[in-house]
């Protein structure tokens, strides 16, 4: 049984990024509400307490039932989960008089305790609370200090408890706290005693092994999208399953230029059993004259789905529809503060497993984007896929801003691929998270030859992201934006500006729709 560190989240910014610090020890870590505690079988390590928007000492505090869980596992308390265990055991809890927000120094650091093995006595970490610990609870006693606060980290005495309880006022899982990943490390391994054998390899075999269990005999149909998630989740299915899995790619007449064909050729020669769709021309007689971006969004979701359905009706004996829906998917739905209002379109397959009649398999919904790539390697998905940039479901729907035409697709597709093809020519592909060009709802005037043109303008949209929450503008060489924009502008006919975009998100988003 694989060893997992459980999450209780009280609604922290960072809480997903506890999980992928405990993920990057080879230990799986599992997220739920706090109030959602499930049964602690064998395969439960630890507990760890997230942070929290919220003040301990507030009315609509997130509040648990401590003893439920206290000396059931070992327990880390961060931050909001510090305060929380303090207060409840008798400690005090008190708005913070003085700023406590930002860098700090630890000192007073208890090197014999488990915990702080091998920390420096200065060691950096990351401090973001309103509220203090002015006493801890009897049962505690102090291990860590700064220079600003007295309690930055305590534990219960020695027998207080059948399992130790570790408390930090700072947050081990930011980069900020330059040892932080230490620190965790010593409480998955040191003090919940787990192995480290979540690796892509134990995921590949153990995934197909569920597939194969689950899925018996039965037939899976699954739509692809060209992008990393989907193709991964494939991958998987058609090790389990083989031809039982049939995957349809849609042309929605939104794709990049030649990926339909080139895409559904590296499928096939993936030996996947997959089906083109070529449906473009009914994207566009739909969109025609839409200008609105959700107006758009909402077209291009509800062809897609008239088009999946009736392809689905052809076929017989379904059983399954596969998704390649991943973890922060799975968290954002189950969220301390209630499911998302808006899910993105290409996260969104809408009423499609209803209206067919179909049960959801879903083999990467426990992964994290970079563990879905991890995967892709593992079993050898094509690296043209893997280290492909994310691409909108919409496409270039979004991309296109105002009403969109099959001659203003004709010109994005011949734009962008000049921009991407040269970023792969010099080197700055892989460098770059996301690119792409977008089709402005302007004309500017222009001079070619002797000739005055009044055209289109496009910008061009690079960035640097690691999860695409935020991201830079990539500040790519001067010398190769005057060679794209110089390309595009002497070989697109209807093109006569190229601009930059250097915003940053926030408080841009990545996307112009």
């Amino acid at each position: 049984m694989e060893n997992k560190i459980l999450i209780l989240d009280f609604g922290s910014q960072y809480t997903q990024l506890i999980a992928r610090r405990i993920r990057e020890l080879n230990v799986y870590s599992e997220i739920v509400p706090f109030n959602k505690i499930p049964k602690l079988d064998d395969s439960y390590k630890g507990i760890i307490l997230s942070g929290s928007p919220f003040s301990v000492t507030e009315e609509k505090a997130l509040k648990i039932d401590l003893e439920e869980i206290l000396g059931k596992r070992p327990i880390l308390g961060v931050c909001y989960g510090a305060q929380y265990i303090a207060q409840y055991l008798g400690g005090q809890v008190e708005p913070s008089n003085k700023r406590e927000y930002g860098k700090a120094q630890l000192s007073g650091i208890d090197k014999t305790d488990h915990l702080f093995h091998n920390i420096k006595e200065d060691s950096q970490v990351w401090m973001s609370h309103g509220d203090t610990i002015a006493k801890i609870p009897e049962q505690f006693e102090l291990i860590a200090r700064t220079e600003s606060i007295e309690v930055a980290a305590f534990r219960s005495k020695e027998g207080a408890f059948e399992q130790p309880v570790f408390c930090l006022q700072f947050h081990p899982e930011v980069t900020h706290s330059l040892e932080g990943k230490k620190i965790l490390k010593n409480f998955v391994y040191d003090i919940a005693g787990c192995e480290g054998s979540w690796t892509p390899a134990s995921f590949v075999e153990h995934t197909i092994e569920e597939l194969k269990a689950t899925l018996g005999s039965d037939h899976v149909l699954m739509g692809l999208s060209g992008g990393v998630d989907s193709t991964v989740a494939a991958e998987l299915l058609h090790r389990a399953i083989g031809d039982r899995l049939i995957c349809f790619f849609v042309d929605n007449g939104l794709l990049r230029k030649n990926e339909f064909e080139e895409v559904l050729e590296s499928y096939k020669s993936m030996g996947l059993n997959v089906v083109g769709i070529d449906a473009k021309d009914r994207f566009y007689q739909e969109l025609k004259d839409e200008k609105s971006p959700e107006g758009k969004r909402k077209i291009i979701g509800r062809v897609f789905i008239q088009v999946f359905e009736e392809e689905a009706h052809k076929l017989n004996n379904i059983d399954w529809l596969g998704q390649g829906t991943i973890y922060p998917d799975v968290i954002e739905s189950v969220s301390v503060h209630g499911p998302s209002v808006t899910i993105k379109s290409h996260h969104n397959v809408g009423g499609l497993p209803e209206m067919l009649k179909l049960k959801i398999i879903e083999p990467l919904r426990m992964l994290f984007k970079d563990e879905v790539r991890k995967v892709g390697k593992e079993i050898k998905i094509p690296d043209a896929i893997i280290g492909r940039h994310p691409f909108p479901g919409p496409g270039f729907g979004i991309r296109i801003l105002g009403d969109i035409s099959p001659e203003k697709v004709r010109l994005l597709q011949e734009a962008d691929a000049i921009f991407i093809n040269n970023l792969k020519k010099h080197n700055l592909y892989d460098k770059v998270w996301q690119a792409g060009v977008i089709l402005l709802p302007v004309q500017s005037v222009g001079v070619m030859g002797d000739e005055r043109t009044y055209e289109q303008a496009v910008a061009l949209r690079a960035v640097n992201s690691t999860d695409g929450m935020t991201a830079d503008w990539s500040q790519l060489p001067y010398e190769f934006l005057a060679t794209v924009s110089s390309e595009i502008i002497n070989n697109v006919k209807g093109i006569n500006r190229v601009v930059y975009d250097i915003s940053t998100k926030p408080p841009s988003t990545i996307e112009w729709e």
